[in-house]
């Protein structure tokens, strides 16, 4: 009688909704990961191109035809560029990563039909296209900084703070997978072309990438303007992380506001999650 009873009692553990979940979360994420490295090449240049097209524009052709850009006060350029290089690396990867395959999912291959058929909330199928858009920002943060760091004359002088650094780099990268979700369930394919127009290109050049947020005091209407843009806490948070000894803002401002910024990001994206699923 005991023997049954234990026996019973493995059964309800192994059947349990909290394991059950667990499992089908993890076999999503190992589904995910299979595809991606079919496509590893892809992922690669998508991820490479653009901050080396940066890296070699910015701090190897103008220095050398004679029209060098310098940062505020006595920091050279690339001791700027560094952590907003990264930014827009995060950034750019959580669009690309979630957001855009979800445009072709709902829309075209209706994929996505399949991943809602595994035993777990739309909820949780929704933050496993967030987590694993992190994973792959934080693996496009990683390949930036040798690029830079190790370009000839790239002149970088880099102060890092390591436990802040990696605060900052997750907080980012779920806010960078939330904003990819979002962009997903909003938009249909023929307004792909628009994502860039609207959203991409802007928040690139007025995300604090090539200059500091406290440098835009003589601009103050811009200054508080671009404050709605997610990756101005990015660019400085990491700019607070990696080259401290520049004007940037108090870590605990930029780290809070995007927190709260990837939140609500991460709301509107189940929110309009479900609604595609269930709708």
């Amino acid at each position: 009688m005991t023997d049954t009873a234990s026996a019973t009692a493995g059964i309800r553990v192994t059947t349990s909704p909290r394991v059950s979940y667990r499992a089908a979360f993890w076999g999503l994420m190992v589904r995910d990961t299979k595809v991606l490295s079919r496509s590893l090449t892809q992922f690669l240049l998508r991820t490479v191109i653009q901050p080396f097209l940066f890296v070699f524009v910015f701090l190897y052709v103008f220095p050398n035809i004679g029209a060098g850009i310098h940062g505020p006060g006595v920091a050279s350029f690339g001791t700027v560029l560094l952590p907003g290089l990264v930014a827009v690396a995060i950034m750019f990867q959580g669009i690309q990563a979630v957001g855009l395959p979800l445009v072709n999912e709902f829309a075209q291959t209706r994929e996505i039909e399949d991943r809602v058929m595994a035993p777990l909330p739309t909820n949780m199928v929704a933050f496993e296209k967030i987590l694993f858009g992190a994973m792959q920002s934080a693996l496009a943060a990683v390949l930036v900084f040798p690029m830079v760091l190790f370009f000839p004359n790239s002149n970088v002088h880099p102060h890092v703070n390591p436990v802040l650094l990696v605060a900052e780099i997750i907080v980012a990268c779920l806010s960078a997978g939330a904003l990819g979700l979002a962009i997903g369930t909003g938009w249909n394919p023929r307004q792909v072309p628009l994502i860039f127009s609207l959203i991409v290109i802007p928040i690139t050049f007025l995300g604090c990438i090539y200059y500091p947020w406290a440098s835009l005091h003589t601009i103050r209407w811009l200054q508080i303007v671009i404050l709605v843009n997610p990756l101005v806490y990015v660019s400085e948070g990491l700019r607070g992380a990696i080259t401290p000894n520049l004007q940037h803002m108090p870590w605990p401002v930029s780290l809070g506001v995007l927190i709260l910024i990837g939140a609500g990001l991460a709301w509107l994206g189940m929110r309009g999650f479900r609604k595609r699923v269930l709708g």
